[in-house]
């Protein structure tokens, strides 16, 4: 571990020697490509946490969205030309609805699965939020601002929407159930018409899919088709980390449905082979499948990645993957032959690093509740991110103003140039890890000076458990000017390392070992923060006598070999 450790180490310094002479440094590669640049991918597609993806196509355009739960702004928008090189384009809901609820961490609450899809000019993105109901918003650029969420159905229980747009003109929306909000109810497709706009229900439920009827458990995530003179609705069955993909079809739209499990793990790593979208190149020859693999249940930490099975259709069902043994039952693949689109686009990868350079925020970053302007500025300090410090909650998995993004590799190294500026003793600010526990490295004022410190916080059960904060290692510094490091592991092991000069970067504390939160719906992430200790609960205003801290920028990178 020492020697990897050093290489790591080494690599940071290579990419900073610049920066530490005041010359900007280079942004890094991408810690995660699947283009293999021969004409062919691997799979993940996306090593990162976009979990329940659905996708459309617009001309030759792919665009995919996926739930947020907590995080803000929600409903990540992605765009790609080839389905294997995406990047992000923009967020569909700026803020989470209702503000005063989620202006605090909900975890695991919020917005659940939603169905992305394209009709007569405009996009549309349905969501739900198993506490309120199931909610729909509008563009038409899907890169640009969306519409205010509308409540299509108001209630507890529905999740997993999606719409139809049928050949007579009439819209069908199916949604699923969950368990915990509907009494439990659950395992059960539900069918309802809506209005000509899509915008209110205007007819009862009907269930037209019982899991029980097919003998399968925890039906659901369902995406709604038609083709081949068929309705198919694609749902997983089974749950999130062992599961199936099964699809049903049916003549007519409120049924009877008949039932085949066109997708499983099989010989494969790739467990549960789990909810996604069906997709079509632009000159339809060539059907593919989106879909996520929850990689908690492997090794804990990095949520639910994206993967990309080719489709081939047999006898107007879909099979998905390989199948070796032509039974219908496809399983997943490591690599395959990318997608023929027509040309061959550039190598890309979603956003992680950031240089801090605009005005603006990068789409890869999120909050854990709904920001205020106060939190932070990107214009205070040129070319740097200035996060004022905010009083600290009961428990860090719910501090609202950490800035977070999602783990981009199974193995990367991230570091930060931060200049501190603290107000108060107790104040801190630095890199954090979040997730179980949550780690950060960091300064921290004391009433001497200033101490680097590397702290691991648990949590306790319950909504209102505090944290037991422990450091585990410290060291006094002089320099409020610092370079934040870590290195994360495939076996999901983070150290953290600090350097005063930009060249030389020590090691402080014992590796941590990072899951997901229990009950979050989401993996592991990393990013900024800046933390009061004082002020009651609420922001504090920019003028207020709390400190601040400038991150210059942060670089994300792969590891060493």
């Amino acid at each position: 571990m020492k020697k990897a450790f050093c290489i790591i180490i080494a690599l940071a310094a290579a990419f900073h020697c610049a920066a530490a002479a005041d010359a900007p440094a280079p942004t890094p590669a991408s810690p995660w490509l699947p283009d293999l640049g021969n004409g062919s991918y691997k799979n993940p597609i996306i090593f990162a946490d976009y979990s329940d993806p659905d996708v459309t196509r617009v001309g030759d355009d792919f665009y995919l969205v996926s739930s947020s739960f907590t995080c803000v702004p929600g409903l990540p928008i992605l765009h790609s030309k080839d389905l294997v090189n995406w990047t992000i384009i923009g967020h569909a809901l700026p803020k989470q609805v209702p503000e005063d609820v989620f202006n605090s961490v909900q975890s695991g609450k919020g917005v659940w699965a939603p169905a992305i899809r394209y009709h007569n000019g405009k996009f549309y993105v349905f969501y739900p939020d198993p506490d309120y109901g199931i909610y729909m918003v509008t563009a038409t650029d899907p890169a640009g601002e969306w519409s205010a969420p509308i409540l299509v159905k108001g209630g507890k229980g529905f999740e997993d929407p999606c719409p139809l747009w049928d050949d007579d003109g009439k819209v069908w929306l199916v949604h699923a159930w969950v368990g915990s909000r509907s009494g439990g109810k659950n395992n059960t497709l539900t069918l309802v018409q809506l209005s000509e706009d899509a915008t209110k229900v205007i007819g009862p439920d009907n269930d037209i899919i019982k899991g029980a009827d097919f003998k399968l458990t925890t039906a659901e995530g369902p995406k709604f088709y038609k083709m081949n003179g068929y309705y198919y609705i694609f749902a997983p069955v089974g749950g999130v980390g062992g599961g199936t993909q099964a699809v049903f079809r049916s003549k007519k739209v409120d049924g009877p449905y008949e039932v085949k499990i066109v997708l499983a793990q099989g010989s494969t790593n790739t467990n549960g082979p789990h909810q996604g979208g069906l997709v079509d190149t632009p000159d339809s020859k060539q059907w593919w499948f989106v879909h996520f693999q929850d990689m908690a249940v492997q090794k804990g930490n990095e949520g639910r990645v994206t993967h990309l099975e080719p489709v081939v259709w047999n006898d107007d069902w879909p099979v998905m993957g390989n199948d070796p043994n032509h039974t219908g039952t496809g399983e997943p693949v490591l690599t395959f032959k990318k997608p023929d689109v027509g040309k061959t686009y550039p190598t890309s990868a979603s956003q992680t690093s950031d240089e801090f350079n605009s005005p603006k925020l990068g789409l890869q970053w999120q909050w854990l509740a709904n920001p205020q302007d106060k939190w932070l500025s990107l214009t205070a300090k040129s070319g740097s991110l200035r996060l004022y410090a905010q009083p600290p909650n009961a428990s860090l998995i719910r501090q609202p103003n950490l800035l977070l993004q999602k783990i981009p590799a199974p193995a990367f190294t991230v570091t930060t140039k931060m200049d501190y500026s603290p107000a108060f003793p107790g104040e801190m600010a630095g890199l954090v890890i979040y997730g179980a526990p949550c780690a950060w490295i960091g300064l921290v004022k004391t009433a001497d000076g200033l101490r680097v410190s590397q702290t691991v916080s648990r949590s306790g059960a319950g909504a209102n458990a505090s944290d037991t904060a422990t450091e585990s290692a410290g060291v006094d510094v002089k320099s409020a000017s610092i370079y934040l490091a870590f290195s994360m592991t495939a076996d999901a092991r983070v150290q953290f390392s600090y350097s005063e000069d930009g060249k030389v970067y020590t090691a402080l504390g014992a590796p941590v070992a990072v899951t997901a939160i229990r009950g979050s719906w989401i993996g592991a992430k990393f990013g900024l923060f800046a933390i009061s200790t004082h002020g009651s609960a609420g922001a504090l205003p920019p003028d207020s006598p709390s400190g601040y801290a400038d991150f210059d920028w942060i670089h994300v990178a792969p590891s060493a070999p």
